[in-house]
């Protein structure tokens, strides 16, 4: 039995939980503002909001729900277009339809749930926040200029805040029903999460933005594992070592104090791996399972050494990230096994990290070719590499000659040209619709000394 809140409404339901949220919510719901659109995340027009309780705090994030399984709503507050409508129109549908931010129709209750988002969302309200909310949302028409001006519009009321709980500020202005004040109670009250039985290898599933992409028939017939329902998210730190839990979010990457003290730059990175929908949803123990040779996150932690912390429920192991690939979409993992966790030293201050992507287009998109680079630099001269690359080979790739050549040497332009020729003879790119291999290489070299521009220069 599956309970949770959808819209003002308690659900107790016995569906099946492999199947879709959006169907769900469509077909037997009648809630039919959730459009069906692309059935792959990638233009929101199916989008809802997901309300968490941790720690009696309530968090709202934005999901596609055609890649949302049913069992994954268990005790949270979802939240359809229907559910933010009130007598007239609530300040969100004001400012689309006062900036003409709506001509079609199909994509509009998606950007308007995704900008209740933004108004639940605690952080000093931008305009630039605002459009994060809402770059997973595609629209054909309106050339997004009268969308950007009905965020900027909701934005201006948002500025004056101030300390006000969002949720009662939202309420007090228009934007959100009344009922929303009282989600925390009720959620409180939904009975506690049933335990999951015995699984003959199952198939376990974190957020499902791959596996219901690849094969949605399959995943709605499958014997699953429902992982966040015994596996928190969480990311903490013991002396100088990390550990993040295998399903944490992309976005709980991005939201984490440990992340952005150790990576400044975690937001400029993370931008480039996918939309904020997705960002929401998807696992980082899925991004390594899914074996892709250009996974975003992979590339991002074999830079960093990671170790991956293996269980089957009874025994425990720890398998290098690097060890982690055999072969293409092979993977050192037993069929009943699947990731606990991350672990990987947090950089000192003596460290610099940097990650690259390039794809067709500059966010949002599937790399042509990915790279990190961690390295340690102290006396001039660089202590520790490690350079890792995606696109360029039949797995994600540690490049072990490129990044040993570098210890001992000084970041001049000589180590760097070096550097990329010892890189180059460590892949294996082949060319396919993300590019020839010519350019692959290209674009490896190239995104190496977009690494190393980041670095003190000594002379050469």
């Amino acid at each position: 039995m599956i309970h949770f809140l959808l819209n003002d409404k308690p659900i107790a339901t016995s569906f099946e939980p492999r199947s879709l949220l959006l169907d769900f919510i469509r077909y037997h719901q009648n809630l039919v503002g959730t459009k069906v659109g692309c059935r792959e995340g990638d233009c929101g027009a199916c989008t809802v909001l997901v309300g968490t309780l941790k720690d009696n705090d309530l968090t709202y994030s934005s999901a596609t729900s055609c890649l949302m399984p049913l069992g994954n709503a268990d005790r949270k507050h979802i939240v359809t277009v229907e559910g933010i409508n009130m007598t007239g129109l609530n300040g969100i549908q004001e400012a689309m339809a006062s900036e003409g931010g709506t001509q079609c129709g199909f994509c509009t209750p998606g950007f308007v749930v995704s900008l209740a988002g933004f108004v639940l969302d605690p952080k000093p309200p931008s305009i630039n926040r605002g459009i994060e909310h809402i770059n997973g949302n595609i629209c054909r028409c309106t050339g997004y200029k009268s969308i950007e001006r009905a965020t900027a519009k909701i934005c201006g009321v948002l500025e004056k805040r101030n300390s006000a709980v969002p949720v009662g500020f939202a309420i007090e202005k228009g934007f959100l029903p009344g009922y929303f004040g009282g989600i925390a109670d009720r959620l409180k009250q939904l009975p506690s999460p049933e335990q999951e039985g015995h699984f003959a290898t199952p198939k376990f599933l974190g957020g499902g933005t791959d596996l219901y992409v690849q094969m949605p028939e399959v995943m709605q017939r499958a014997n699953v594992r429902f992982l966040a329902k015994d596996q928190p998210a969480a990311i903490r730190q013991e002396g100088a070592k990390c550990i993040v839990s295998g399903t944490a979010s992309v976005s709980d990457l991005i939201n984490s104090p440990i992340f952005h003290s150790s990576f400044p730059e975690i937001f400029r990175f993370i931008k480039l791996v996918s939309s904020t929908p997705i960002r929401n949803m998807a696992t980082i123990a899925g991004n390594f399972v899914n074996a892709s040779p250009i996974g975003d996150l992979t590339i991002f932690f074999l830079a960093l050494d990671a170790e991956l912390r293996l269980t089957n429920g009874t025994t425990n192991r720890v398998v290098a990230l690097k060890k982690f690939y055999r072969g293409y979409k092979l993977i050192e993992k037993e069929a009943d096994e699947y990731i606990q966790s991350v672990e990987f030293n947090l950089p000192s201050p003596d460290h610099y990290f940097n990650f690259e992507k390039v794809s067709k287009r500059t966010h949002l998109d599937i790399a042509s070719v990915n790279t990190a680079m961690l390295v340690e630099l102290r006396d001039e001269k660089i202590q520790a590499a490690a350079i890792s690359a995606g696109g360029v080979g039949p797995f994600p790739l540690y490049l072990e000659k490129a990044s040993a050549y570098l210890v001992g040497k000084k970041p001049t332009s000589e180590a760097l040209r070096m550097c990329i020729e010892v890189a180059q003879s460590e892949i294996s790119p082949i060319s396919d619709t993300r590019g020839s291999a010519p350019y692959k290489r290209l674009l490896l070299a190239q995104l190496i000394n977009a690494h190393f521009m980041g670095l003190p220069q000594t002379a050469s």
